[in-house]
């Protein structure tokens, strides 16, 4: 028992000197088609230009929110089902033009206006390949 007191008095003290903050993350995927129309006019883009027209990925998000203590202000599994909901449960998403930064971006305004005031990344990766990680702190 002493020894676990004296690591957590360790720890307090060490805490105290570092600035840190705490995140939960969830991570969740959902199925998309969206397209790149530059990919088809820009000259540096030829070799790409398939992405030009509409494409289906498996789009892989992950969400890192501040949290203010240790016992989870923000419940993650409910936390993860509450993102997922925002992208509904069946069908694939019809993204457009829109590019994994923009899809994060989107993501970020809803996140902000539910949980103010908080540390924020997201990631979003086609097919778990290639991707995103915006952040916002």
């Amino acid at each position: 028992m002493e020894v676990q007191l004296v690591h957590l008095e360790w720890y307090q003290i060490q805490g105290a000197k570092m600035n840190h903050k705490n995140f939960i993350w969830v991570s969740f995927q959902k199925e998309g088609i969206h397209k790149y129309p530059a990919a088809l006019t820009e000259p540096e883009l030829k070799e790409v230009e398939f992405l030009g027209y509409p494409h289906r990925h498996m789009f892989h998000f992950r969400v890192e929110i501040e949290v203010f203590h240790d016992d989870r202000d923000i419940e993650f599994i409910l936390f993860k089902r509450e993102l997922e909901s925002l992208y509904g449960n069946e069908g694939v998403m019809t993204l457009n033009f829109q590019s994994c930064e923009m899809i994060a971006r989107e993501l970020a305004k809803y996140i902000q206006t539910k949980y103010p005031n908080r540390a924020l990344s997201i990631s979003v990766a086609e097919d778990n390949e290639n991707g995103c990680r915006l952040v916002w702190e």
